[in-house]
């Protein structure tokens, strides 16, 4: 039987999906991710990747450190160009496609003024003459809907554009009108849940963990990570730069047939992904823990994922790499998590970093 988990913070979680935080440029989630940390660490900064670091002293100063991470980022575009007319011809900014988020108001991020457009391909009602609409119909052209098949429509002109310093290199986001948290059932359901849901777990893990005076067996490093959409360069820069062997980080996982998880499931621990082997001695301890505390943890070998954690790994700037996971149905779209997904992660993240045993143990010899 579960034991008693942590209440879901569904205002911080409402608040952290309704705010806009492209890759390069994640200040407004970083704000609100300061607000929650500075009270429960012992010191907050941000590094010169962007990055905001929380440092909770542990009580062994002989333990190994654990960098904790969890992306402020979120899937977005770039404009790549201004059109004659006014239009926004726009790329992926991220690994994210027009099909899974679809077409609808977006708002665009000048360096002046902020505006509203729509993402549109155009007219259903046309021929084979009209080629690039042609080409996505399913009875026609039966091409999978890309970024060179839609644009965003401003009803602006180039000059109006280029006076809200919009232009090439400026993120566009999908509007807040869409981005409502949406709850039916057992379920809740939002864009973006990656990774603001992670964030959310990893707070209410450091709220349970510093409870009445408590502290973690060792020091934690509990990072806000920018650009992982992107390459994880945040995440890489804060693994290299911080004490420690050991990267944990804290996702949406896929569920999916081929990786025998389910949405209902609890939390998937990674032992691998696209780029790195996890290490099976802090995979382990995670399914350990999880069991423990009958959360029923479903082990995966992940393919096409990648993560902060994996990529340090891959890179060489993190000896050792762990993955925890909210199990996330439809992950780089409209995502749907359990309402049990965030405090069954943030009650594992708690008990490994209280006794993380042999995970925690840098290799010697």
């Amino acid at each position: 039987m579960n034991q008693a988990l942590p209440e879901l913070d569904h205002v911080l979680l409402r608040e952290l999906l309704a705010t806009y935080g492209p890759c390069g440029q994640e200040d407004a989630v970083r704000d609100i991710c300061r607000r929650e940390l500075e009270p429960l660490v012992d010191e907050t900064w941000v590094d010169a990747a962007g990055n905001l670091v929380g440092w909770l002293r542990g009580q062994d100063s002989g333990a190994s450190p654990v960098r904790v991470m969890a992306h402020m980022d979120e899937l977005s575009m770039l404009v790549k160009r201004v059109e004659s007319d006014g239009s926004l011809h726009v790329t992926q900014l991220g690994t994210m496609y027009p099909g899974n988020f679809g077409l609808g108001p977006v708002v665009i991020l000048g360096d002046r003024e902020r505006l509203t457009g729509v993402l549109t391909l155009g007219s259903e009602h046309t021929t084979k003459e009209s080629r690039r609409i042609w080409e996505t119909k399913p009875d026609q052209g039966d091409k999978a809907m890309d970024w060179s098949h839609v644009y965003v429509f401003t009803g602006r002109t180039p000059e109006e554009l280029a006076r809200a310093g919009i232009g090439p290199g400026t993120r566009v986001c999908i509007d807040g009108s869409k981005r409502t948290l949406v709850e039916f059932g057992d379920y809740l359901g939002c864009y973006f849940m990656d990774d603001r849901a992670a964030i959310v777990a990893v707070v209410q893990a450091l709220r349970e963990l510093v409870r009445d005076g408590g502290r973690p067996a060792g020091d934690v490093y509990a990072v806000f990570t920018t650009n992982e959409e992107i390459g994880a360069a945040g995440g890489s820069y804060a693994s290299r730069t911080l004490p420690g062997d050991l990267t944990l980080a804290v996702e949406v996982g896929p569920t999916e047939a081929e990786y025998s998880t389910t949405c209902s499931g609890g939390p998937i621990v990674g032992y691998s992904d696209a780029l790195s082997v996890y290490d099976k001695v802090v995979a382990d301890r995670l399914v350990d823990i999880a069991a423990g505390l009958g959360l029923d943890p479903q082990p995966a070998v992940l393919g096409a994922f990648e993560s902060d954690a994996s990529h340090a790994k891959a890179s060489g700037v993190s000896a050792r790499a762990g993955l925890l996971c909210l199990p996330t149905m439809s992950t780089h779209g409209y995502e749907v998590i359990t309402r049990a997904a965030i405090p069954s992660v943030a009650a594992t993240l708690v008990a490994f970093l209280r006794e993380p045993g042999p995970a925690a143990t840098a290799l010697t010899g």
